[in-house]
């Protein structure tokens, strides 16, 4: 079920969980850069990668609750903060897999549930709805791959450190995952019902 909003909305630009967000965005490709360096003949820069996507972390926490805290949540942080969360995954997912740390089919699979998401906020569209907001389910699917992540790209290397960030983070990763998957299953139900109703009523 969808979590109501029921406080006020604001036009409001300047916010602080809208900076936030924006920096997040910001991030993605410096992210993306410092995580494929060593690709391209650079220096290792995976510290500086777990650093921004800590960042990241910790914003995305930040923005939705001091939003609700101040009264600021806005229509353009409603379009900021899932934009950064998909695009943090994106970045992410493309530049784990070009370092094979993460393995193609889970990749693909965390793509196909993009594709579908896609899909219903064009259908949505279609009858003149805006795309679904972000709901716990969803909030938490995203939690879970922002810790597996990091802790992936941590678990590059030998030690007993590196084998506990693996454990942790294929655990992290495979709740995510299904937690991913169930919230977008939970959009295809709700936006099955509002079509449905859009047709009811015509």
């Amino acid at each position: 079920m969808e979590v109501q909003e029921t406080r006020v909305q604001t036009d409001r630009v300047l916010t602080i969980p809208n900076i936030l967000s924006a920096a997040r965005l910001v991030g993605v490709p410096l992210f993306l850069w410092l995580i494929l360096r060593p690709e391209f003949g650079g220096p290792n820069s995976d510290g500086w990668a777990l650093l921004v996507l800590a960042f990241s972390g910790v914003s995305d926490y930040l923005d939705g609750k001091l939003a609700r805290r101040w009264n600021q949540i806005s229509s353009l942080g409603r379009l900021l903060d899932p934009a950064a969360d998909r695009l943090y995954i994106l970045s992410t997912l493309v530049g784990l897999t070009w370092r094979e740390i993460l393995p193609l089919w889970l990749t693909a699979v965390l793509l196909a549930r993009e594709l579908v998401l896609l899909v219903m906020v064009g259908i949505l569209r279609r009858h003149g709805y805006p795309p679904p907001q972000v709901n716990f389910l969803g909030k938490a699917a995203t939690f879970n791959l922002m810790y597996a992540f990091p802790l992936l790209l941590l678990s590059e290397g030998s030690g007993w450190l590196h084998t506990t960030a693996a454990i942790f983070g294929w655990a992290f990763a495979g709740w995510g995952t299904t937690l991913y998957w169930w919230a977008g299953v939970l959009y295809v139900v709700q936006v099955r019902r509002l079509v449905r109703a859009d047709t009811a009523a015509d």
